[in-house]
């Protein structure tokens, strides 16, 4: 477990359980330098605790870099809870899982994620004040999906000449609440829609109130687009799948999209314009920072706005030294991370 932790720079890492509640949690801690960790509670049905533990570091690590590059005065975390079979309340083990945290004593913050709702937040916040995303503190979706969408009109500047997406074919894998809010301002900007899930009523959705291109999750990858937009879970980008892509530009939602820092390389070699997703992705995480910090919509939005700039700022660093966008990103945000 040592050696995990230090081939991922991991600060600490945490395991609780609470058998009244059927509680067990993992908060996995990468980053404080700049600030309280603040990342999201996955709760999902993991095939082993091993799985799950590296859920929570390898997300621990992309929250410091997201945080880093936004500019936010918050370190990285990331917790997952490993969903059982059965369980006596849903309410309790939340409620436990905030006893776990307020036992940090603010070292971590949780919001949101995977399996997750604003309504298990709520019932968190009745053990612990180190929470966000809670009714009150409103749904961050739907700012993770602006931000994704900024990000994409600076890529397609970047890539294709011009940010205006009449007309482009963009593939969208994934229609979570993310992923759907993305295909609806796609749509609203003009771009012809393909879209892929393995909720078939979701997509469905999309065929009937946006028009869009069903197409079958496996053979997503390998629609000729403009723009691929990942918005499932991670490491769709792997050795096999680059091979397969017919796009110009992959900028998408989903976190760890790259299997690996060297799948980067490959994208570049092929002429693919990658979007870092720990950048592009980062509207949900400001959007709970500052509103954790009692900020207003105006100051969220102000920050929003920022993604595209940012995104373009790696890009032209990248072409400056010749490589990959993703490189250059995690450079950036380790000399904010570990600067003494």
């Amino acid at each position: 477990m040592f050696s995990l932790m230090q081939a991922a720079r991991l600060e600490s890492l945490h395991l609780a359980r609470d058998p009244d509640s059927g509680l067990q949690a993992i908060i996995a801690i990468h980053n404080s330098h700049l600030g309280p960790a603040l990342g999201g509670c996955r709760y999902l049905a993991y095939p082993d605790e091993q799985a799950a533990l590296d859920d929570a570091v390898r997300l621990a690590r992309g929250m410091s870099y997201k945080a880093a590059l936004a500019g936010l005065p918050f370190g990285g975390g990331k917790s997952v809870i490993l969903r059982p079979a059965h369980i006596p309340s849903r309410a309790q083990l939340f409620e436990a899982f905030g006893r776990m945290i307020d036992s940090l004593g603010g070292a971590y913050i949780t919001a949101v994620d995977s399996g997750t709702s604003s309504a298990d937040m709520d019932c968190i916040a009745q053990t612990t004040s180190f929470v966000t995303s809670t009714t009150a503190a409103g749904d961050p979706s739907p700012h993770t999906a602006l931000g994704v969408f900024a990000g994409i009109r600076a890529s397609a500047l970047d890539r294709l000449g011009s940010d205006d997406l009449q007309g482009l074919r963009v593939a969208v894998q994934g229609l979570g609440q993310v992923g759907y809010a993305l295909a609806e301002l796609l749509v609203a900007a003009g771009a012809e829609l393909y879209v892929s899930d393995l909720d078939s009523g979701r997509v469905q959705l999309a065929v009937d109130e946006l028009q869009a291109r069903p197409v079958a999750a496996e053979a997503l990858l390998a629609t000729p687009c403009d723009i691929l937009a990942p918005c499932a879970l991670g490491a769709v980008l792997n050795p096999a799948t680059v091979a397969q892509l017919r796009c110009a530009v992959v900028a998408g939602a989903a976190n760890n999209q790259l299997s690996s820092l060297e799948v980067a390389d490959a994208l570049e070699r092929r002429g693919i314009l990658h979007a870092p997703d720990y950048v592009i992705n980062s509207g949900g995480l400001i959007h709970v920072a500052l509103t954790y910090q009692g900020a207003g919509a105006a100051a969220v939005t102000a920050h929003l706005s920022r993604i595209g700039g940012r995104l373009s700022e790696i890009y032209a660093h990248a072409k400056a030294d010749k490589r990959a966008p993703a490189r250059v990103a995690e450079a950036l945000a380790e000399q904010l991370l570990y600067a003494r």
